[in-house]
């Protein structure tokens, strides 16, 4: 060691006063520094005990790290197929990339999708009707019976994301781009911050579980902060969510590194802390609770007032309609927003995300079918969310039943998004999902805007396109009748066939 010392450092001057150039100095200088760590890192490996691999293979086991954490980077890029990347493949993120960019487009040469069993087609009409001719659509109003009801101006909507688990310059790029897209806007459960409101777009206030923004201590609402909050004309419609997508059954997650100051001064929570949100809300433990909270939040801020659910059991689904039967059709919610079970935006448990609740191709037609046998189906209004980034994906939603499609990863994508999978870590590469300002540094909230309303407005002219495709008018009118769906031989048949429409009683 001494010997690989004194040629390393000490003959340095040697070598100088010989006329060696600067440069081979420094590269035998590094040499000699790569030497000695290799050493070093032999030594470690060999002599530890807790990975096998490093022990048995000291140095070159290190890269096997290296290269699992280098490979979920570079398969999306040189290895992956198009149409085979979970949980969006790259076909799916590069049409929202294009379109938000330069907005709708046409593409050459034939489809590369691969029809397998389970994919949704559409039944075009023989006689469609000529452009010009179709009757204008005006999205469906919502909580007529409420002291301020909401009519909106858009059938595709930006779901929820709280300001916490996205970062400050993205909350603002889609407040900017749903006010010029004429969108909503859901807060996301971390309550109504500054840069939700800052572009004046229509907001859904979300209440989740801990109901921050207008909690009392012990997690029960506290009306004079939601009144207080309502007294802003901006939110329009109060979604109480009972769960999501991400982690069914589970309460909100916000890593200990993402709560700053001002998130915790707006969640009213403690800075510094992972932010755990009770499974449940404490007043509601079964129907008749849930909706006496309803009735209350309603009173209270003036607002439709709805809730949020992922569909586990469709039995406990039939339980609150009873419910509801049985109060009469005034208390039952606004409107129900579902998410599907197949994972969503923020942290969560993979245990969560990949095995629990119904996906939204199966709790959708089952909800709307339940509503429409207990008569309620023209009393509450359905909103789909869940994986929902297509045209073709957001036209099926209406075909099952949908009055509204809304998405939260497809706006990601919208605002740069790269799948990088690092939402739960602070470190998102696009400044979206991270705290650091370094990070953050790269999005501009005024040019991601344009993108946001390039993307809602392509995905509302290209769901009509469809809908106008099949011979109707706009996007409500597609029935079950307008999706087939593949089956295992390859033979389509009609989403009707599968889950045939239930009438109202009379």
């Amino acid at each position: 060691m001494n010997a690989l010392y004194i040629f390393m450092f000490g003959g340095l001057n040697d070598l100088a006063t010989t006329g060696l150039s600067l440069f081979a100095v420094l590269f035998i200088s590094l040499l000699g520094l790569l030497i000695l760590a290799t050493l070093v890192m032999f030594v470690i490996d060999i002599t530890q005990t807790k990975n096998s691999v490093r022990r048995n293979f000291p140095v070159l086991g290190r890269f096997r790290a290296l290269f699992s954490h280098l490979g979920e980077f570079f398969r999306q890029y040189f290895f992956a197929q198009d149409r085979e990347e979970m949980p969006f493949n790259r076909a799916e993120r590069s049409w929202i990339d294009r379109v938000s960019k330069q907005g709708s487009e046409t593409v050459p040469f034939g489809s590369t999708r691969n029809l397998t069993p389970g994919s949704v087609i559409f039944a075009n009409g023989m006689f469609p009707k000529l452009e010009g001719e179709h009757t204008l659509h005006v999205p469906k109003l919502i909580g007529a019976g409420a002291k301020h009801p909401y009519q909106p101006k858009s059938f595709f909507n930006i779901s929820a994301m709280s300001f916490g688990s996205l970062s400050a310059p993205a909350v603002q790029a889609l407040s900017y781009g749903a006010a010029m897209g004429e969108c909503w806007l859901n807060t996301g459960e971390g309550g109504v911050s500054p840069y939700h409101l800052a572009g004046k777009c229509d907001l859904v206030y979300q209440l989740g579980t801990a109901k921050f923004g207008a909690r009392n201590d012990d997690g029960t609402l506290n009306e004079a902060k939601l009144r207080e909050l309502c007294e802003n004309p901006q939110i329009k419609m109060i979604e109480l969510k009972l769960s999501q997508g991400a982690k069914p059954g589970k309460g909100g997650i916000l890593p200990a590194a993402k709560v700053t100051a001002e998130i915790a001064k707006i969640r009213h929570i403690p800075k510094g802390e992972d932010a755990i949100s009770p499974n449940r809300h404490v007043e509601a433990s079964n129907p008749d609770e849930l909706l006496d909270l309803i009735a209350q939040i309603r009173e209270v801020s003036g607002r439709p007032t709805g809730i949020k659910m992922v569909i586990g059991d469709i039995s406990k689904l039939q339980e609150f309609i009873n419910a509801i039967t049985k109060r009469g059709a005034d208390s039952a919610p606004d409107f129900i927003t579902l998410d599907g079970g197949d994972g969503g935006t923020g942290a969560a448990p993979m245990p969560l995300i990949d095995n629990v609740g119904l996906t939204i191709r199966e709790s959708l037609p089952a909800t709307i079918d339940a509503l429409a046998k207990a008569g309620l189906r023209d009393r509450v209004r359905v909103i789909a969310t869940g994986k929902l980034i297509t045209p073709a994906e957001v036209a099926w939603a209406f075909c099952a039943g949908a009055d509204f499609v809304s998405s939260a990863r497809g706006f990601m994508f919208a605002l740069g998004c790269i799948q990088a999978m690092q939402c739960n870590q602070n470190t998102c590469p696009t400044g979206i999902t991270t705290h650091d300002k370094r990070l953050q540094r790269g999005l501009n909230p005024e040019n991601k805007a344009e993108r946001v309303r390039k993307f809602v407005k392509t995905m509302r002219t290209e769901v009509r396109m469809i809908a106008h495709s099949c011979g109707v008018d706009h996007p409500n009118q597609l029935t079950r009748d307008h999706a087939l769906i593949v089956g295992t031989t390859g033979h389509s048949k009609p989403l009707s066939d599968i889950w045939p429409d239930v009438k109202a009683p009379k």
